[in-house]
């Protein structure tokens, strides 16, 4: 078991949930005067850890993206964040692959519906997303609703268009 473990700060491994495991983790750049060992982002089975250790949930992870020097993620209700990564892999052997792979299963394994919406009318090219999501091995459904670009969120009209666009998708999807 010390082999899987090898790399992730005690403090992220102190705080993981009973049977909570740690699918991938790997080292990310070290800011001026901080603790190499503590600069890891790990995935488990339930969160993605950053730096420091902070856990953000995947249900709570919209949408993510990798370059070579960067980790961008949107969390829900807290906005984007970036993880500087260590940006020349010949140097420090550093493969992201794997935890970018896990982070895409992860995230995408939460959404149970994904549907987008025509409003203000079938026609048209605007609209809204609505998206059921479910945090690993629970039962409880979380909907969300993402207003795409130049849906006013004060539209009179908008909120009995959801009303009436979630209740479709519950007697369809039974969620």
């Amino acid at each position: 078991m010390t082999l899987f473990r090898r790399g992730v700060p005690a403090g992220v491994r102190a705080g993981l949930e009973r049977g909570e495991r740690v699918l991938a983790h790997a080292p990310v750049a070290v800011p001026a005067g901080r603790d190499a060992g503590e600069q890891v982002l790990v995935t488990t089975t339930r969160a993605l850890y950053l730096p420091g250790g902070r856990a953000v949930p995947w249900e709570d992870i919209d949408r993510a993206s990798w370059t070579p020097d960067a980790f961008r993620f949107t969390e829900e209700g807290a906005g984007e964040h970036t993880v500087r990564l260590r940006s020349d892999p010949a140097a420090d052997g550093v493969d992201y692959r794997r935890l970018a792979e896990t982070v895409a299963e992860r995230v995408t394994a939460t959404i149970l519906v994904n549907r987008f919406v025509p409003f203000p009318g079938a026609g048209s090219t605007t609209g809204f997303r609505l998206v059921a999501r479910r945090p690993p091995g629970g039962a409880d459904v979380d909907w969300r609703v993402h207003l795409g670009e130049g849906v006013d969120p004060d539209d009179p009209r908008l909120s009995d268009a959801v009303s009436r666009a979630l209740s479709a998708l519950h007697d369809q999807m039974g969620v």
